[in-house]
């Protein structure tokens, strides 16, 4: 039989698809990548986590200086915000990341085709161009989409996804935001520091729900202070669309409220992005959701294509999405990677930030569980007061016979630097005993871990 052009073809340059080409190159394979957008990184780079953190990161040194820096003996006057400058530095960095991704395949001698791709039959792709390709091993990692509401689509201008809020050319003076999960508080934090006065509508009892519940009430209650205002198990039911403003219809309980804004931020989810890839006409098929149906090792009902990311079931995280890549271009090589999801942690970006691994504390007591469970708050620990940020707190959760750690729970500033201990706990089968017998340095966060352990054990030293 004849060899085929390619050894890979990966449909999608997100991290997810962009990983996993740059080590199927590494392995030897020979290698293409198709991307329909010019530059290469895909949701992540270009209209995600990375442009939201660049303007995280900027609002908080502004918040900063308006709201605590006296506290420091710093008088800050005639601070002002160039949003325009803001944006421009936000641009900057997305163009170096996605430079860099292109540098990359540049390195490893990975070929870019730029457009869409369809499955025409087992092993071919035509793409939008109408040339055709041909491969031995086919990985789709195309991604996902903003959900709209059924009655409210995106226009980019007055209702808005996560790539609109990204890109508004002026500040918004109130803004409402449709979903309080990750997306939905992280931008609503971004522009309430701006001064907009921002709403979230919440279909559920709780915001960020895919968090331990004692660390969404807390962020709730934390991000209350900093002035969003939230409407839980409420729901749009109606709205009209202005040229400037939008009005929505907002169901809670037996009351409707009508509620306006210049703009409306839909942050309810993101779904698979499938269309138009002819998986169905290959016998690829999708469950309920629309997502991939795949084995333990990424293979669809083809079992030369493969897929990850946000196209199959699971948390849409950038990294799990990566270390997909690394494993099914480590398997297409003959290898056998180790991946475990129980190990994958997850961040949300407010002040302070919010980062999780392993199993709540619902999530434990629903497995029936024996547990034992510590927290240490963050006022007892005093780099946290040095800093000036005494709210939040580290929940450790524990499996009471063996001490297993279970999970790992920070509400606290420098989370996302912090949760790595827990996710090497956890991937390493550490105890309880394990994170309090370690030696953690003084002063810092992270000793915060170590009194948590020690509680959960009985005997904490720090209250």
């Amino acid at each position: 039989m004849a060899k085929k052009q390619f050894d890979v073809a990966v449909v999608g340059a997100g991290i997810g698809g962009y990983i996993a080409a740059i080590r199927c190159a590494q392995l030897g394979l020979k290698t293409a990548c198709i991307e329909k957008s010019k530059p290469l990184g895909g949701t992540c780079l270009i209209v995600g986590c990375i442009p939201s953190k660049a303007l995280l990161q900027s609002t908080e040194y502004y918040d900063w200086l308006m709201k605590e820096s006296q506290q420091h003996g710093i008088a800050a006057k005639e601070v002002s915000v160039d949003f325009a400058k803001m944006m421009q530095r936000k641009t900057q960095i997305v163009d170096g990341l996605t430079n860099g991704v292109a540098s990359l395949f540049k390195k490893h001698s990975i070929v870019r085709y730029e457009g869409t791709a369809r499955l025409t039959s087992a092993h071919m792709l035509e793409l939008s161009d109408k040339q055709v390709i041909e491969a031995e091993n086919i990985i789709i990692a195309s991604g996902s989409e903003p959900i709209p509401l059924p009655f409210l689509p995106f226009d980019e201008k007055v209702v808005l996804s996560s790539t609109g809020a990204l890109a508004l050319p002026t500040i918004p003076k109130k803004m409402i935001v449709v979903g309080a999960g990750i997306i939905g508080v992280e931008l609503a934090s971004v522009y309430n520091r701006l001064g907009t006065q921002v709403v979230l509508v919440e279909m559920l009892d709780r915001i960020t729900p895919m968090m331990d519940t004692a660390v969404s009430k807390s962020l709730q209650s934390i991000l209350q202070k900093q002035g969003l205002e939230f409407h839980l198990s409420a729901k749009v039911t109606k709205a009209k669309v202005n040229a400037n403003s939008v009005s929505l219809s907002v169901q809670e309980g037996a009351n409707e409220t009508e509620m306006t804004a210049d703009v409306v931020l839909v942050a309810i989810g993101r779904r698979p992005y499938t269309k138009g890839l002819g998986l169905t006409e290959q016998g690829i098929t999708l469950d309920s959701k629309g997502y991939i149906e795949v084995d333990g090792n990424f293979r669809t009902k083809q079992s030369h294509i493969y897929a990850i990311g946000d196209v199959i079931e699971g948390p849409m995280l950038a990294h799990k999405a990566s270390e997909e890549g690394v494993a099914v271009a480590e398997i297409i090589a003959g290898q056998q990677p180790h991946l475990n999801y129980m190990a994958i942690p997850n961040v949300i970006y407010t002040h302070p930030e919010v980062a999780s691994v392993g199993l709540t504390e619902a999530e434990a007591r629903e497995a029936g569980m024996e547990l034992a469970i510590g927290t240490c708050f963050m006022r007892a620990i005093g780099r946290a007061r040095c800093l000036g940020y005494v709210e939040g707190f580290v929940k450790v959760i524990g499996e009471k016979n063996s001490g297993r750690l279970l999970g790992l729970h920070i509400l606290s500033p420098h989370a996302s630097e912090m949760i790595g201990e827990g996710v090497i706990a956890i991937e390493k089968k550490a105890t309880l005993q394990d994170l309090a017998a370690a030696s953690h340095a003084h002063p810092t966060l992270s000793e915060a871990i170590h009194e948590a352990s020690l509680a959960a054990l009985g005997h904490p030293l720090a209250f």
